[in-house]
């Protein structure tokens, strides 16, 4: 199920927040957010609701186990545990298939095909920081299953995120109150997200398929390119940004406070910042678990630099089982190391707009290699944006298509949409600083531009059915 769709809009959400709403008693009120919760999750994926419950079952016993004997022995077999999950079930695939790759002349091993758990990436993620925080005793255990399962199974995160320690939300799985103002500034912050994937995110979507799936390797030029890099580059922010946003605004309206996981990355001047604003629960936690303790930047530059490549083609294979992902891990880690050793004195430009577009540019070109199918599609489509494609009229065409009033239209209110504008202008209009001290003409607007909103968001469901969600193959 996707928040995107008629069943949770129309039914599945509706009913599950009137019935939270009606319950007051928070271990009630955890009963029924389970319930909803494996029955979220198996409407699209039954058979693997059982690999959730023992990864939750087993960094449970985990949990108190490392609690109890603070040993490293048994922390390092949770690790292994998790891990070892994700390898089997998102990465074994393509060890075999690489394996097998040199050796031409037939399969060393048998290609192995398993379907990825939706979901799995971030609610193993989250399961072992829980399983760490207890032996760092960063957190208390939690001996009330129930409780941590409710953590690691919450649907509006489940299945693409943000990555919600469990530090941060301890105390709202113990007692909870759920106010006017939660409610309606979760609705708020739902209709936005959903207004960002509907309505941006699923046209571009369209444009960027259109022109990865469908044009040759020998017809792409430097316009196919461009325009299927940057429909790329917008349909994943308003995606993912947007499924953070509806993903906040549901745990807002049931009690619970996460937080942001996106803060307007593209109006970055560096690669430095732009991995600041940009899926911040995920670079966090590679921080806090991975290059901290690998050192950090206490052991030298040189140490530094390894640490920081270490955490970035984590990053990159994190996303998915293609050597593609790694090169844009790896790509990233390159221009933050020349960023941080001087070797690329960006900060040193007077120009805002030139740092802005050094950056963009460059988030561009990564994005083209994670779009792409292997690594040779995403080096022609990269090599085609700086002037080196074809001049073939067939992918001329293919491209021109995307160029008319309906699109260009997409495209400016996505540009606008990525800046802090549209944000400000709004509190300015308004007249408040925050969603929590609106005054009441500003409040009644703002619940009908949300009436409205959904309204538009619905009429455009019922007439397209092309309503991809990006990170629910990762």
């Amino acid at each position: 199920m996707v928040f995107s769709s008629f069943a949770f809009l129309c039914i599945f959400f509706p009913v599950v927040l009137i019935l939270h709403t009606l319950i007051k008693n928070t271990t009630a009120r955890n009963a029924l957010l389970i319930v909803a919760s494996l029955l979220f999750y198996g409407y699209g994926e039954p058979k693997y609701i059982v690999l959730l419950l023992i990864s939750s079952f087993m960094n449970y016993l985990f949990g108190i186990a490392v609690d109890k004997n603070k040993s490293k022995l048994t922390l390092s077999l949770a690790v292994i545990l998790n891990l070892g999950l994700l390898l089997v079930f998102k990465y074994l695939g393509l060890f075999v298939t690489t394996i097998n790759s040199f050796f031409p002349s037939g399969e060393l091993i048998k290609n192995i095909e398993i379907a990825l758990p939706i979901g799995i990436s971030f609610y193993t993620f989250q399961a072992l920081s829980y399983v760490i925080d207890v032996y760092r005793g960063d957190t208390r255990v939690q001996k009330n299953f129930a409780k941590l399962l409710l953590y690691i199974s919450f649907f509006p995160q489940l299945i693409a995120g943000p990555i919600v320690k469990y530090h941060d939300i301890d105390l709202q799985l113990e007692e909870r109150s759920v106010s006017y103002l939660d409610i309606r500034n979760g609705l708020f912050r739902f209709c936005v997200g959903l207004s960002k994937k509907v309505l941006i995110s699923n046209s571009l979507a369209y444009v960027a398929d259109s022109l990865f799936n469908n044009t040759a390797l020998s017809q792409v030029s430097f316009l196919s390119a461009l325009i299927a890099g940057f429909s790329y580059m917008m349909q994943i922010y308003f995606d993912f940004s947007g499924y953070s946003d509806m993903a906040i605004g549901l745990g807002r309206m049931f009690g619970f406070h996460f937080l942001e996981n996106f803060n307007h990355p593209y109006i970055s001047d560096s690669i430095q910042e732009f991995w600041r604003r940009w899926h911040i629960s995920l670079s966090s936690y590679f921080r806090e678990y991975l290059y901290i303790p690998l050192g950090g930047n206490r052991k030298g530059k040189a140490r530094t630099y390894i640490n920081r490549y270490i955490v970035f083609a984590a990053t990159g294979i994190w996303h998915g089982a293609n050597w593609t992902f790694l090169v844009w891990g790896l790509f990233h880690g390159t221009f933050l190391v020349l960023e941080s050793s001087g070797l690329i004195p960006i900060k040193k430009c007077k120009w805002k707009a030139v740092r802005c577009a050094y950056t963009l540019l460059l988030v561009m070109v990564g994005f083209i290699m994670f779009r792409a199918d292997n690594i040779t599609q995403g080096l022609y489509y990269i090599k085609a944006l700086f002037g080196f494609g074809s001049s073939s009229k067939v992918g001329f065409s293919l491209a021109m298509q995307f160029v008319n009033v309906y699109y260009v239209l997409i495209y400016i209110i996505a540009i606008i949409g990525c800046t802090e504008w549209p944000v400000n202008t709004y509190r300015k209009i308004m007249r408040t600083d925050s969603m929590e001290d609106m005054p009441v003409v500003s409040e009644i607007i703002s619940m009908l531009l949300c009436l409205l909103a959904i309204i538009v968001c619905f009429m455009s469901l019922a007439s397209a059915s092309y309503n991809p969600f990006i990170y629910f193959r990762f």
